[in-house]
């Protein structure tokens, strides 16, 4: 699924609009996550609190025209690429949430399909990216380590 650069900005303008309620100054929220809610029927995106409380919605039309039946993973994985860009530029370093708290991808029921974002000081997510290449760099690493 490719999204046309509008409806990456709509995306990003939600996120930001629903983590607006967590930037002013008052005493620090206990929020364990934020559920990002995407509609394949409907295009909506919901953003809802701990409460269910909804902090944003949007409509990605090109979410409402997809035939394909990997629909989540397609969004899960957008939407995981603009939440660490987002969190590479900083939007969620004056959040008055306590950490650690998510960004998780919820289904219509509410249950989680994946932990998108987990916004820790002390914690990272090992995902495919990341592992990419270990076993590679561990044999590597053993052979040296056994020459010497």
């Amino acid at each position: 699924m490719k999204l046309s650069q509008s409806s990456l900005s709509l995306l990003e303008g939600t996120i930001k609009k629903a983590i607006s309620k967590y930037t002013c100054g008052c005493e620090q929220t206990i929020v364990t996550d934020i559920h990002l809610q995407p509609n394949q029927n409907s295009g909506e995106l919901s953003i809802f609190d701990d409460e269910d409380e909804e902090l944003a919605n949007a409509t990605i039309d090109e979410w409402m025209t997809y035939e394909g039946d990997d629909f989540f993973e397609n969004v899960e994985r957008v939407l995981s690429t603009l939440l660490c860009n987002m969190k590479h530029e900083g939007y969620f370093d004056k959040l008055i949430i306590l950490k650690p708290f998510s960004f998780v991808l919820v289904d219509d029921d509410k249950e989680t399909i994946a932990e998108l974002l987990l916004m820790d000081d002390d914690t990272l997510l090992v995902n495919d990216e990341l592992l990419k290449g270990l076993d590679e760099e561990l044999d590597s690493f053993l052979k040296d380590l056994l020459e010497k």
